[in-house]
């Protein structure tokens, strides 16, 4: 931009900054969903087949945060250099992304319980140790991907719900192991299908709690906690302000908060100091860092003509 104003694309946002780690993790994970889906075949073992679906998932989900983001940071790239429609970028694309692998997730749960209350009632032979061999070698698999993927877990929607699908896949390996175990030296049939269940039901509610934060995001909802009357009351105290109204604040993305309002300012009242305090509120003690504020004198009309 002219004059010396300058919005510049700053850090690299959260996505980005753990693609790597999402690469090899994928990498790590998809051979061993392969391994383990052949193996649950051959040993015709629920719990072993329901943590390859998991994998899958992870598979999938893994799969397109990657393309999420080399998507979203190749079209910021060529931004840069000429205008487009997409006027937020495609950095939405990873909060699809993991709004997809919660419904996947949602998918694969629902069949292991459908698939286990059938097997209670019929009860299919399990090899014990090829089923044991290939859950040790899966659960080494996830804690690779879970160690791989923790950090970014913390700061990326998109990563988090990565994240989220591997820790399933790690506490269905220590359960596959445990069922092997049991059915080798109890001869327990029943115990396949019964810890298949017991994954479904623990990853069920996470899955809830991810879907829930990504759409959330794509209904452009404000962020979990965020108060906005209390943006509202700092706004309306900065000296000069006399109302503050349409407001809103929402998500683009993992760490990517974004605020605009209409400050009605007192006639006279210094539009530049206003706007540079109004810019410190929302930094400084909202943490958002991207805001756009519209200055009006209160002798302007139309406001009030605006439906919506």
């Amino acid at each position: 931009m002219g004059g010396d104003h300058d919005h510049g694309a700053g850090l690299a946002r959260a996505g980005e900054r753990h693609r790597g780690r999402l690469t090899i993790a994928f990498a790590v994970i998809f051979v061993f969903f392969v391994v383990e889906a052949v193996a649950g075949f051959v040993t015709n073992s629920l719990a072993l087949l329901s943590d390859a679906g998991h994998m899958l998932t992870d598979v999938i989900g893994l799969g397109m945060a990657l393309a999420a983001i080399q998507l979203a940071s190749r079209f910021a790239d060529r931004q840069t250099e000429t205008r487009t429609s997409h006027t937020f970028g495609l950095y939405r694309l990873e909060i699809l992304a993991a709004f997809v692998n919660a419904l996947l997730l949602f998918g694969v749960a629902i069949w292991v319980l459908v698939e286990a209350a059938r097997r209670l009632f019929d009860e299919p032979e399990v090899l014990g140790v090829p089923m044991l061999v290939v859950a040790v070698l899966g659960l080494a698999a996830n804690l690779v991907a879970f160690a791989l993927l923790r950090e970014g877990s913390k700061e990326s929607l998109n990563v988090e719900g990565a994240y989220l699908e591997v820790l399933a896949d790690t506490i269905g390996s220590v359960g596959v192991i445990i069922a092997a175990v049991l059915l080798e030296v109890f001869g327990w049939g029943w115990i396949d299908p019964v810890i298949g269940a017991a994954i479904g039901l623990w990853i069920l509610p996470r899955t809830w709690r991810l879907g829930r934060r990504s759409v959330r995001i794509l209904l452009q909802a404000a962020p979990d906690g965020f108060d906005l009357d209390a943006l509202a009351h700092d706004l309306a105290n900065i000296d000069g302000v006399v109302d503050v109204h349409d407001l809103h604040v929402w998500t683009l993305t993992s760490e990517m908060d974004a605020a605009s309002a209409h400050l009605m300012t007192r006639t006279g009242a210094d539009s530049h100091q206003i706007l540079d305090r109004a810019r410190e509120v929302l930094q400084e003690t909202y943490g958002i860092g991207h805001g756009t504020f519209q200055i009006e004198p209160d002798t302007h009309t139309g406001c009030e003509q605006v439906t919506w």
